[in-house]
């Protein structure tokens, strides 16, 4: 039940997310201005918005991989294996990426 729960909360936070990530990147008034992803990358708010982001995704996808995994019988008993390696695979990519996102220094 928890997994189920888990699913749907990111997915609201996938909504939420995503629509900011649209609004700011892929429709700016006329055209993509690369000044103002750089600019937007300088700010630590804006930071913790794409590593919240890339959470959410991880969790999301990740859980919904195991969710389709488990539904199996032949791997449903292969259980605790899978949630380890889903959560070994989501520590570092999220580890990873953060620490893309938190490095990113606009030239100048």
């Amino acid at each position: 039940m928890r997994l189920f729960q888990l699913q749907r909360i990111s997915a609201i936070a996938l909504l939420v997310f995503l629509t900011i990530h649209m609004m700011v990147l892929h429709y700016p008034p006329f055209h993509i201005d690369f000044t103002r992803i750089l600019e937007r990358m300088a700010d630590p708010m804006w930071k913790a918005i794409d590593m919240a982001f890339l959470f959410f995704v991880l969790v999301h996808a990740l859980s919904g991989t195991y969710a389709v995994l488990t539904d199996f019988d032949t791997v449903s008993r292969a259980r605790k294996v899978l949630a380890g390696g889903a959560s070994v695979i989501g520590v570092v990519a999220f580890f990873y990426g953060a620490a893309t996102i938190l490095a990113f220094q606009p030239p100048g």
